[in-house]
């Protein structure tokens, strides 16, 4: 795990090295380990490539990067793990390639060099890297199929900036960038992070998920040409041949086999347990494969208060696996949470979603502290298996939209009867999936300069199937957010987070399943629980609640965390001033907030806090925005509308 930059121009000299070393050194956190840089000039343009390093597998300087090939007409700056390495190489050395390294670097480079584009399709792995193709002529960016790894660029008027977080461009670029109104407005309306190619820095983007960035270098523009390129797509058809035994014991196996090679490392590994069916199976898989006597290192987040807390879950799991697991705790006062939100926001480089950014933060703290370098995580279990609540409601729509009305009866009596997702039920939150006529808030939060941009995106089920819903998450909605601040807060703490379910092996098996084989008899995720059950006890594996690494941030922000809540809201506020909020309907949303019962009412937790991380991110970042063309337009829209109103 490591962090990329890198810079096309045509300018040279010093300014061009400075800036290389200001990417570099602002996401030394990515790479502590070891710093590595490369300047060329082919043509008109000056290439400077840099790479923090975390030694994951060789740790010896043979690993270092750049790595170049021997002509040096290829240069390869790598972020990630490409976990079937050990397989590739033999393949590699069978066709008579020498290797010097015993990481995966190298390895990346040689495929290429092999097999071209085409290497991309043997990677069973997260990525983003920068191969230098002086052959080709070419800059050539890539991205892994589901976005683990974050790889951000900027056209600037005489040069591209490439890195593997947005504050390596902010460094390097020195410039001040507006507010994203686009993506700010989705942000507030509906909660989404992630969810286009777009930043909060209005000209900084994302190289997109299963895509390649190719930068030409072969013409006289001042800036090269770039073009996206798509690589690959989740598989929509089911092709697998076999009845229900047959499914599930694939299921089993490949989701085993996705475990092992993710616990490939030279440095110590451990997984999050949360106590819920995703975490657990990860925990039952690695006992399996590292035997009854190995020790296990086990993270758990856990919480005083019983209506939020897990501990039973994990308590069970644990001493079905013979180990314990290194529990964090987490009750903070109101300045103790808002000074860890300010920490937070810098490495996330956007507004978070809620504490539970934080709280993962603090889990990764205590990965660190106790020398777990490497950490596998559960997320993309719930998107590939239905296990949010959310989906129910879209069988259900789907069914009673194709006719099938008795269907839809008999799947609601049995998960009444469960008294699994339907006691789960939360108005609140369920009404971000209505149409947009029940989304309405009860009080206006959107100033002048996000009140016209209705850049609403649609989160509900469409006119598509529930796997074209999951596609959607897995593609806008839901991963991306995941893995952004999964790999941010991992990389604040400079540890690795690995995430089986997001094996490509694993998704092309659950992805295109029939919607029946996930939610069956009244459970979600049916067809992975019947996998597992013997790599868990029966009251992980049946459990029916599901809560995930929750904390009690909706109580919280109305008693523990009111008094900060209400300085925050009633001092000077930069989305006030920038025309982004109304303050007086934000003051009005968290008084009805406070007032109303828990899981009831309008107002989610969420229209209170993502406010004030806006806010929150603004002002961390403020010397890199340029906050005064927001205000200027809202001060000239609201002079438009006062001229309107007197004629």
């Amino acid at each position: 795990m490591c962090g990329i930059s890198g810079i096309v121009t045509p300018d040279e000299g010093e300014d061009l090295s400075l800036s290389l070393g200001r990417m570099i050194g602002v996401q030394t956190h990515r790479g502590p380990d070891s710093h590595g840089r490369w300047l060329g000039r082919f043509g008109r343009q000056s290439i400077a490539l840099g790479h923090n390093r975390l030694s994951i597998l060789d740790f010896t300087a043979n690993s270092n990067q750049p790595t170049i090939s021997r002509d040096g007409r290829h240069v390869l700056v790598y972020n990630g793990e490409i976990y079937n390495f050990v397989e590739l190489r033999e393949e590699l050395k069978a066709l008579g390639i020498q290797f010097h390294s015993k990481g995966d670097a190298e390895v990346v480079l040689q495929s290429l060099l092999v097999w071209g584009e085409a290497a991309l399709d043997k990677f069973n792995g997260m990525w983003a890297f920068a191969w230098l193709d002086l052959d080709e002529k070419r800059l050539f960016l890539s991205r892994d199929r589901f976005g683990e790894k974050p790889l951000y660029f900027y056209s600037a008027t005489r040069a591209i900036y490439f890195s593997s977080e947005i504050k390596g461009i902010l460094a390097g670029s020195s410039e001040r960038f507006a507010v994203n109104t686009r993506v700010a407005a989705r942000y507030i309306h509906q909660s989404l992070l992630d969810a286009q190619d777009e930043t909060f820095f209005a000209g900084i983007k994302c190289v997109p998920a299963g895509c390649n960035l190719i930068l030409d270098l072969s013409g006289d523009p001042v800036v090269p040409t770039t073009r996206v390129v798509r690589y690959w797509s989740p598989a929509v058809q089911d092709e697998f041949e076999g009845d229900i035994a047959t499914r599930v014991d694939r299921i089993r196996e490949t989701f085993v086999d996705a475990v092992a090679i993710r616990l490939r490392s030279d440095a110590p590994v451990g997984a999050l347990l949360s106590g819920g069916i995703g975490s657990s199976s990860i925990a039952g898989a690695m006992r399996q494969i590292l035997g009854p006597h190995e020790e296990l290192h086990l993270i758990s987040g856990v919480s005083d208060d019983a209506r939020f807390s897990e501990e039973p879950f994990i308590d069970e799991m644990t001493a079905y696996l013979g180990c314990r697991s290194h529990k964090v705790a987490w009750r903070p006062t109101g300045r103790e949470a808002f000074d860890l939100l300010e920490t937070v926001t810098y490495f996330n480089d956007e507004p978070v979603g809620d504490f539970t950014t934080v709280f993962h933060y603090l889990l990764m703290k205590q990965a660190k502290d106790l020398g777990i370098k490497v950490i596998l995580s559960g997320q993309g279990d719930d998107e590939l298996l239905c296990g949010y609540r959310k989906y129910l409601g879209f069988y259900l729509q789907q069914l009673i939209r194709d006719g099938k009305w008795y269907a839809a009866t008999m799947i609601l009596g049995k998960f009444a009867a469960r008294r699994t997702i339907v006691s789960q039920f939360n108005t609140a939150d369920a009404r971000r999936y209505l149409p947009t006529f029940f989304q309405k808030p009860r009080f206006e939060i959107l100033g002048p300069s996000l009140k016209e941009n209705d850049s609403r995106m649609d989160v509900g089920l469409g006119g598509g199937s529930v796997i074209d819903r999951q596609i959607a998450d897995l593609n806008r909605l839901s991963i991306p957010t995941q893995c952004h601040y999964e790999d941010r807060m991992s990389m604040a703490q400079s540890r690795e987070i690995r995430l089986p379910f997001l094996d490509f092996r694993l998704v092309k098996l659950l992805l295109p399943l029939a919607t029946e084989l996930k939610l069956k008899d009244g459970w979600t995720k049916w067809i992975f629980r019947k996998a597992m059950e013997h790599h868990m006890p029966p009251k992980i594996t049946w459990r029916r609640d599901k809560m995930g690494f929750n904390n009690p941030q909706s109580v919280w922000l109305k008693n523990e965390f009111k008094e900060q809540v209400d300085e925050i809201l009633s001092g000077d506020l930069l989305v006030v001033s920038s025309g982004l909020l109304n303050r007086v309907g934000l003051r009005r949303t968290y008084e009805a907030y406070c007032k109303q019962g828990a899981g009831q009412g309008r107002v989610r937790y969420q229209d209170i806090l993502q406010p004030i991380a806006l806010e929150t991110w603004m002002r961390r970042f403020e010397s890199h925005l340029s906050i005064e063309h927001l205000a200027s337009c809202a001060e000239r829209e609201g002079m438009f509308r006062l001229a309107s109103t007197h004629h």
